[in-house]
């Protein structure tokens, strides 16, 4: 194999296995909830949880172009 053909070779690979989507984080249910004012409140951290996962998602994607988690 030509050192070109090597190169489309690596250029069109598909990009490893080993870097799987992130996958969201689970939303606690609604009686989770003490009702106490928690500081953070379980939701607190849980919105929080979320901006992580939305942003690694994106960074996923940037590596994937084309597929769908």
């Amino acid at each position: 194999m030509t050192e070109s053909q090597q190169n489309t070779k690596a250029e069109g690979a598909a990009a490893p296995s080993s870097d799987p989507p992130p996958t969201p984080p689970q939303r606690p249910d609604d009686e989770d909830c003490c009702g106490q004012g928690c500081v953070p409140c379980i939701f607190d951290l849980y919105d929080e949880a979320m901006g992580r996962y939305r942003e690694e998602l994106a960074a996923w994607k940037e590596r994937h172009p084309g597929e769908s988690p």
